[in-house]
């Protein structure tokens, strides 16, 4: 493994939104966090998480559709980061090696390497790399990054059905995106997609663009998200729990809740119009299994709608629910039982029957 991955480790940010979700890297100088404009786009916050900093809502402080970037601000309450370098005066050749990095929710940390295939691949009047790394749609607002460990572009975007073909903003452009945004010394701005003049406040009439006339949106005019139907009543439910709603969310129609120490994953699949809550607990002991399965076994054959199982090595407990059946009343029910028994079941399974706890990764 390249010298320089362990830095990233530590840099690369995990992005989730009620939308999407995808990845983003930490610019200590800036004190900003690179990603996509189509990771965050339409809203005015998101959800974070990195390797060294817990997950948290931040907010979106710059945006860019013309470029596909978006800049959100830091981690708050995090270690001492280290720094990167942006390779600004690199010049690419065909063949050159490159590093794709990324860590979309749910995912490991992901290191794909490959070469340069093309360095002028002109997309929408745009010079793309084009590189052969096998990415995948997680991967957008990752780095792209040379053998000298400098960040020498943006993965934006991958081209579907297209075995090993990625794309890749150069570096040069997140660079003036960057300088824009620091000399005008707002909280806040947008690039006008028209005549390409970064906006403010001070130069946004009504959404419009002063220069152009264009139709602008500030990251912070964005209208809030408010889901609608069965995904409100989930985050209905999950609120009165006790959780913090915007913080649970983890992309289209899931949430991910710790409650003690599990994790609960809900997801609801619309077109099956099926409700599904995962608690992960602990991972099955290497030795004297048995003991354990027949525990689970008994607790299956007591409980009515929870389900103990085993994948791979995670111990999950499980709940289904048909959103038909599903209302304020009834959830609440079924939910809070799931929050309480996961949190109760991880430690008797540890603590009886030597499973071990969940490593995070």
């Amino acid at each position: 493994m390249n010298d320089f991955v362990q830095t990233f480790r530590d840099l690369i940010v995990q992005i989730a939104t009620p939308n999407s979700t995808g990845t983003g890297f930490f610019i200590k100088d800036r004190g900003l966090i690179v990603t996509n404009h189509h990771v965050v786009e339409g809203n005015r916050a998101v959800v974070i998480e990195g390797a060294r900093f817990a997950k948290q809502l931040v907010r979106v402080r710059f945006t860019d559709p013309k470029y596909d970037l978006a800049f959100l601000e830091g981690p708050k309450n995090g270690p001492e980061l280290p720094e990167l370098r942006l390779g600004v005066d690199k010049t690419l050749h065909e063949r050159d090696a490159i590093t794709a990095i990324g860590h979309p929710f749910g995912l490991k940390f992901s290191v794909k390497s490959g070469i340069v295939s093309n360095t002028r691949e002109i997309l929408n009047g745009i010079p793309y790399l084009h590189i052969d790394a096998a990415l995948n749609p997680g991967n957008s607002g990752g780095p792209l990054v040379d053998n000298d460990g400098e960040v020498v572009g943006v993965n934006t975007f991958v081209m579907q059905n297209g075995d090993n073909t990625g794309f890749s903003l150069p570096v040069r452009y997140l660079q003036a995106s960057l300088d824009d945004f620091k000399q005008l010394g707002a909280d806040t701005a947008s690039r006008c997609p028209a005549c390409l003049n970064v906006v403010t406040e001070k130069t946004v009439e009504k959404n419009f663009c002063s220069h152009c006339g264009h139709r602008v949106e500030l990251p912070n005019t964005v209208e809030e998200y408010e889901p609608s139907g069965v995904p409100k009543t989930i985050e209905s439910l999950i609120g009165q729990i006790g959780h913090d709603v915007p913080l649970s969310r983890c992309g289209p129609n899931a949430w991910e809740i710790r409650q003690g120490s599990a994790k609960i994953l809900i997801t609801y699949h619309d077109k099956s119009g099926l409700l599904s809550a995962d608690a992960i607990l602990c991972e099955i002991p290497k030795e004297n299994i048995k003991p354990l399965y027949e525990y689970l076994l008994r607790e299956n054959y007591t409980n009515e709608a929870l389900t103990l199982s085993v994948h791979d090595q995670d111990v999950i407990l499980s709940l289904l629910i048909f959103d038909r059946y599903l209302n304020e009343e009834s959830g609440m029910d079924m939910l809070r039982i799931l929050f309480e028994k996961a949190d109760h079941y991880d430690n008797i399974l540890v603590e009886k029957y030597g499973a071990s706890w969940k490593v995070e990764e």
